[in-house]
């Protein structure tokens, strides 16, 4: 692993966990098992490391998203599998991140928005391979459903109502995405999906 990949893994690693309030460069290149000398050579700042891993950590995501679309036989084994893969990204995570992200890093949850995007995108493009293998239905707007399950996901990374602890997350997580589902599905979808969920999801 080389020396920026690893400062990268080992900051999102502290961010998930503590939030990005509380953790200082200090923090970053201890884990990293670096010098401050060489983690200022690759980040000027905190702020710069924040954006930074904020960037590749959701580009991993999308990358690994993009290729569960692409390699499951529908697209509701695709959803299913997207779901397994976040349930254990969530695992563990501050409930406090987006929050922090927001308050004390409005340029890292800027570039986090847009990158929502992508995954807006990605998530529209499943619906519509659903509506046409008929494992949706077609009387929905695929762009507006998109959307509103992206919005809706991201409760979980902020407090609230749902969410006291990151033991909720998982739990929360999965209920909205399958409450979600069942409101697209048709029957086949369904079928497919009381499938996948055994086999994935267990």
């Amino acid at each position: 692993m080389d020396t920026l990949t690893k400062i990268r893994t080992c900051a999102v690693e502290l961010f998930r966990q503590f939030g990005f309030k509380s953790v200082t460069m200090d923090d970053v290149a201890r884990r990293a098992g670096l010098s401050k000398k060489t983690l200022y050579q690759h980040f000027d700042n905190k702020d710069k490391v924040v954006s930074d891993t904020i960037v590749w950590y959701k580009c991993k995501i999308s990358d690994s998203c993009k290729s569960m679309l692409g390699s499951s036989g529908n697209a509701v084994e695709a959803f299913v599998k997207i779901q397994q893969m976040l349930d254990e990204a969530h695992k563990d995570v501050n409930p406090l991140l987006i929050f922090e992200l927001q308050r004390f890093y409005p340029e890292g949850y800027l570039q986090f928005r847009r990158n929502l995007e992508q995954d807006a995108q990605q998530i529209k493009d499943n619906i519509l391979q659903g509506i046409k293998e008929g494992n949706y239905r077609a009387d929905i707007d695929a762009d507006l459903l998109s959307k509103f399950h992206i919005e809706t996901a991201m409760l979980v990374l902020h407090p609230n109502m749902m969410v006291k602890d990151r033991y909720d997350i998982q739990h929360v997580n999965k209920a909205i995405t399958e409450h979600f589902l069942y409101g697209i599905m048709t029957p086949k979808g369904e079928k497919l999906y009381r499938k996948y969920k055994e086999k994935y999801l267990k």
